[in-house]
């Protein structure tokens, strides 16, 4: 079966980095949508558009790119286990991106609490939780990209 997916592996590689942008993308805008969201009176117009943003963002392009990535990136572990299971670096990037999928979690539980009209954290609480995925994208790709350990 991995003889199989090996030809494919340059489409499999490619997918997963095209889906990774797009996840990041979404998480990198959606806290920056709850700061401001965290702003603006609760119930006003400004408050239900940006409920509207925040489930569109979030259930159109962050859960399917996520979804995606994962794929693609599972794939690529599959096929390359026995090279790199040993690798420091592996488990490194791949602890960062478990990370980042419970981030996303918190993201999605926010916008819950966001739609009840709740305002879970502070404008200030979110600016500073925003750092988290610049922080591990960042970590991830010099784990890839530079493989240190």
């Amino acid at each position: 079966m991995i003889e199989w997916l090996s030809q494919y592996y340059e489409w499999i590689k490619a997918f997963h980095i095209i889906f990774v942008i797009f996840w990041m993308a979404g998480m990198f805008y959606l806290p920056r949508l709850y700061v401001y969201h965290a702003e603006v009176p609760v119930g006003s117009d400004l408050s239900e558009n940006y409920k509207k943003m925040e489930v569109l963002l979030l259930r159109r392009i962050i859960n399917p790119a996520m979804g995606a990535a994962f794929l693609f990136g599972g794939l690529l572990l599959w096929m390359f286990w026995d090279a790199y299971s040993s690798d420091t670096w592996l488990h490194i990037k791949l602890t960062a991106v478990l990370g980042m999928a419970a981030y996303h979690g918190f993201l999605a539980r926010w916008r819950k609490a966001f739609d009840r009209d709740e305002r879970p954290l502070t404008s200030r609480q979110l600016r500073l939780l925003n750092e988290v995925p610049p922080v591990l994208t960042i970590l991830i790709v010099i784990m890839v990209v530079v493989k240190p350990f």
